[in-house]
């Protein structure tokens, strides 16, 4: 493959991780704004509760806590999920890894290095 080819390859196969990359944020970054806003809500509906006095104050902190954490879990665990998700469909697209990236970039520094050798033979 010439030169230009394999430019227009890797122009290409960045696009595609781009916009690939850029869908995924858009969706996570929804998917946060939607989790706060109902957490807010959920707040505000345990504010309620205790001014009405239908349940203690002291619960209703618990309360709020469980939920906070029972977010971030669940938080920690979707993203988990998310970067196993792209790293699938990274690897489907034949898309190469930073690893792969960084062991080429090894291979041919090695390889430079013995041809500039090479030459002063």
């Amino acid at each position: 493959m010439t030169k230009k080819a394999e430019k227009v390859v890797e122009e290409a196969t960045a696009k595609e991780r781009s916009a690939l990359l850029e869908a995924a944020r858009k969706v996570l970054l929804a998917s946060i704004g939607a989790v706060a806003l109902a957490q807010d809500e959920a707040e505000d509906f345990i504010n309620k509760l205790v001014e009405r006095g239908e349940i203690a104050e002291k619960d209703a902190r618990k309360l709020v806590r469980e939920m906070m954490d029972k977010r971030k879990r669940e938080a920690k665990r979707a993203q988990e999920d998310l970067d196993r998700r792209v790293e699938d469909l990274l690897g489907r697209m034949n898309v190469p890894t930073k690893a792969d990236i960084e062991a080429l970039s090894e291979k041919i520094a090695a390889l430079a290095q013995k041809v500039d050798e090479l030459k002063r033979l």
